[in-house]
């Protein structure tokens, strides 16, 4: 199963399963052995396992900042 890996940024990689098209547009994010998975509309945590609160507070800014990108990536992806 691909991986495509949509942005790489302060040691976060925020990606998506290519076998996910099915659901609602979301990100996965891991850093180090943390993991966690965001739904974009409305943004919140689906699943977290090793982030702290901090933490995921900046990742949800992070995916504010670039909402834009991860939903065109997304819907070019999956339009495919």
């Amino acid at each position: 199963m691909r991986m495509p890996t949509v942005l790489n940024l302060k040691g976060y990689r925020f990606f998506f399963f290519s076998n996910e098209g099915n659901e609602p547009i979301h990100i996965h994010v891991e850093k180090a052995d943390s993991y966690a998975k965001f739904w974009l509309d409305p943004l919140g945590i689906a699943v977290d396992y090793g982030f702290n609160s901090k933490e995921l507070r900046k990742i949800s800014d992070m995916i504010k900042e670039h909402e834009e990108l991860i939903i065109t990536t997304w819907n070019e992806y999956f339009s495919r």
